[in-house]
């Protein structure tokens, strides 16, 4: 429920308008160095307030790491830490204290267990995901002693995609803008798009690619811990994810057999690889050494910063105006969150693989 993974497991705690969010990290091998400064780097492309298209809570989220490293190594035991919360507004929500806002999870925290906290939704508010980053930030660091990378960007924001495949783009140009999108002019023309929907009072969705780069083959638990299937719980566990789908997809649907299989060829090396990676990665629930790509689809905010029409708590209609600080998109801000769940499912798969053979 609040943990996730088995051999490298992160439990998360914490609310949006509690004093602090934090977690424990269990599984983490001995022998790694943090480095602090890439993990700072990691929480400030998650936190609120980082450009005027994203909500402008404003969170230093620095991060206290209280156990589990010596001397900047990981020792093999437990990593405890806690972001605290500075700028949590909660007189903000007193209007939403019995009224239930549409699409969010007010009302279903509420039947679930007989009361809510109504400060920013609790529990159920995407600020828990800064836990996350850290929990992926320091598993992406493990990956990194194996070669093992892993890039998300914005691909699609309502209905302007990229059309390039991923091969083409340069990664680097990724945090180039504030939409994270590799693509200068599709980024421009997003970031437009975003500033008209907020102008409005309105939000919009899109989508999120991840490419997992250096993977080795046989990665993966069949038959219900299949890898896209931990992969597809890690992506559909984030705050206003809608799907998921990897390598064709459901392109896949009106394909061919003959146009969907990835023939097989032996490498100068000795190494086997596919001629196309239409499996984006993954064989029978298994890493096969190809790339592992992905999508994820986000839906647009819940909160709009207009007039609308819902319900209390005893079920008398009634109209809501929101206020507070709300993205209008959360793309953005959900690419390194899609990046750190990809981590810890990569990092927990390679150390479940260890245990299976010899």
């Amino acid at each position: 429920m609040n943990s996730f993974g088995q051999i490298y497991r992160l439990t998360t705690f914490g609310e949006s308008h509690g004093p602090a969010l934090g977690g424990v990290i269990d599984g983490m091998p001995a022998g790694v160095k943090i480095d602090m400064e890439s993990l700072t780097r990691a929480m400030q492309r998650r936190r609120p307030g980082q450009s005027d298209i994203v909500t402008a809570r404003n969170e230093s989220d620095s991060v206290q790491l209280l156990s589990g490293i010596f001397e900047g190594i990981t020792t093999g035991t437990p990593i405890g830490f806690i972001i605290p919360n500075a700028d949590n507004r909660s007189a903000d929500y007193e209007a939403m204290r019995h009224t239930f806002r549409p699409s969010h999870a007010d009302f279903t925290y509420q039947m679930k267990y007989g009361m809510r906290d109504h400060r920013g939704g609790g529990r159920s508010s995407a600020r828990e995901t800064a836990s996350r980053i850290v929990g992926g930030e320091l598993a992406a660091q493990a990956l990194r002693q194996f070669g093992i990378s892993i890039n998300a960007y914005t691909s699609q924001v309502g209905d302007i995609a990229l059309d390039a495949p991923y091969t083409c783009l340069d990664f680097n140009a990724i945090d180039s803008n504030p939409v994270r999108c590799p693509d200068p002019l599709k980024a421009q023309e997003m970031e437009r798009l975003i500033r008209a929907v907020k102008a409005k009072g309105d939000t919009i969705g899109g989508v999120v690619t991840c490419i997992v780069r250096g993977c080795p083959a046989g990665l993966g638990e069949p038959v219900f811990d299949k890898l896209q299937a931990r992969l597809a719980q890690a992506m559909l566990s984030i705050n206003a994810a809608k799907g998921f789908d990897y390598g064709t997809g459901f392109a896949s649907a009106a394909m061919r057999g003959s146009e969907a299989i990835d023939t097989f060829t032996q490498a100068s090396d000795g190494t086997i690889h596919t001629l196309t990676n239409n499996s984006g990665g993954i064989q029978g629930g298994i890493s096969n050494g190809e790339d592992i790509y992905f999508r994820v689809v986000f839906k647009p905010v819940a909160t709009l910063l207009r007039e609308i029409d819902t319900v209390t708590d005893k079920g008398e209609t009634t109209k809501l105006h929101a206020r507070g600080r709300h993205d209008p998109c959360v793309v953005p801000r959900a690419v390194p969150i899609v990046e750190a769940m990809a981590a810890m499912v990569i990092l927990d798969s390679l150390l479940l693989q260890r245990t299976t053979r010899l």
